[in-house]
């Protein structure tokens, strides 16, 4: 994250780790919330291939993203695992790709050693942007108090003055601003909508069913395995990339054995913690996706299990004896 936002919201009374400003899990229950994104982090793609070069990279088909559009994309190792997951779109003549802030470094040197001589090149955006989640009813009244009279509709895009507002779902907004911008716009947002860190917002990321790969889960899932294409985070049309073999196949000859659903547990927990059944005895069936804290000693997550172990219905976290997840619904079918 840049330095000076970083000590800007520790100012205004952020954790340092960002996961709350004030009360955890009252933030948890504020209906419209304002927070700064210090988990994620931004890529900029420039030159006239970088929508070519991407698109020959990802699951999903950039060449074709609307200018004034947002898509999910992944990116594999060549046996189909996710290595990242992304969210690109447009400004101007570039594109713009948000992942998570724990992989970012590593993404960027290897997303560059496949430019070879495609007119491409990719930049650290972190020096360039910061991030703000805008979510609630409230929401688009907080746009409309920044200039952005029409606000972006899901997986739509809109310049705003310093940067630009992104829909990621309904009543849901990221704001990506240049430090000036970010800093101007933080006390009006403030003014519609409760300051919140990044707990609150993983909620609403699994309420919403939305994955995204972190540094501890990292090879750990195909795409539909976190439910990627029901979130339009795969496409079945385009042409190769890394892993596409894989995963057509899966999609098209095999029964998919793991699924990500969402549950409750009477306890925290975090990416990447194993997940046992009495069917598979001490070991694993699956992983915790993202979670975040609902309660002194209760969470919410997104997991990835075998099939079987759902249908069973009995499910623990982090051991054979562990708490039993509760499952809760999601909004599309898996």
């Amino acid at each position: 994250m840049n330095q000076e936002w970083n000590d800007f919201l520790l100012q205004q009374g952020f954790a340092a780790d960002f996961e709350h400003c004030g009360n955890l899990l009252d933030e948890a229950k504020a209906a419209t919330i304002v927070v700064p994104l210090a988990d994620s982090a931004l890529i900029r793609a420039s030159g006239e291939d970088n929508a070519a070069f991407l698109h020959n990279l990802m699951t999903n088909d950039v060449t074709g993203i609307p200018a004034d559009g947002i898509r999910h994309a992944g990116f594999c190792t060549p046996k189909g695992r996710l290595l990242a997951t992304f969210t690109i779109w447009h400004e101007g003549a570039d594109l713009w790709l948000k992942t998570a802030a724990d992989v970012q470094p590593a993404m960027l040197k290897r997303l560059s050693m496949y430019i070879l001589r495609s007119k491409a090149k990719l930049h650290d955006g972190n020096a360039e942007r910061v991030q703000i989640g805008l979510a609630g009813p409230q929401a688009a009244a907080a746009l409309a108090a920044l200039g952005c009279t029409t606000a972006p509709g899901t997986n739509q895009v809109v310049a705003l003055d310093g940067g630009q507002a992104l829909g990621i779902a309904a009543e849901r907004y990221v704001l990506a601003l240049d430090l000036a911008a970010a800093k101007a716009a933080w006390p009006v947002l403030q003014a519609h909508a409760t300051p919140a860190g990044l707990n609150a917002w993983r909620l609403r990321d699994i309420a919403a069913g939305l994955p995204r790969v972190v540094a501890a889960t990292q090879e750990q899932f195909i795409p539909q395995m976190v439910n990627f294409e029901a979130v339009g985070g795969v496409s079945f049309k385009k042409g190769c990339y890394p892993g596409q073999e894989i995963v057509a196949r899966t999609q098209y000859l095999g029964k998919i054995k793991r699924r990500m659903y969402r549950v409750a547990v009477d306890a925290l927990t975090t990416a990447g913690t194993d997940l046992y059944a009495p069917e598979t005895g001490e070991q694993s069936c699956g992983n915790v996706v993202i979670a975040a804290q609902t309660g002194a000693n209760s969470s919410e997550a997104l997991v990835v299990l075998q099939a079987s172990a759902f249908e069973a219905g009995e499910v623990h976290l982090g051991s054979s004896s562990g708490p039993a997840l509760a499952f809760l619904p999601l909004p599309y079918a898996n």
